[in-house]
């Protein structure tokens, strides 16, 4: 069996998400669930009701505030 590489993160433990952006993940999810999360600027949208659309709200108010999120792929 070959070793599979480990990359420098992974190796001493550093986090990828920050704790901030946890949080921030985890209100969008809150926000979904009662039904209050609301897509595009400054929440004019309609009403999410994806999953991966809460998640991907709450890493974008953490980037907004300076929480440690890794950069977004270019689309």
């Amino acid at each position: 069996m070959a070793a599979q590489k480990l990359s420098s993160s992974k190796k001493n433990g550093a986090r990828k998400y920050g704790k901030a952006a946890g949080k921030s993940v985890e209100s969008a999810m809150r926000r979904k669930n009662r039904g209050t999360l609301r897509s595009g600027k400054g929440g004019k949208g309609s009403k999410v009701t994806s999953r991966k659309q809460a998640v991907a709200i709450g890493l974008s108010e953490a980037r907004k505030k300076d929480a440690k999120v890794p950069k977004k792929k270019a689309a």
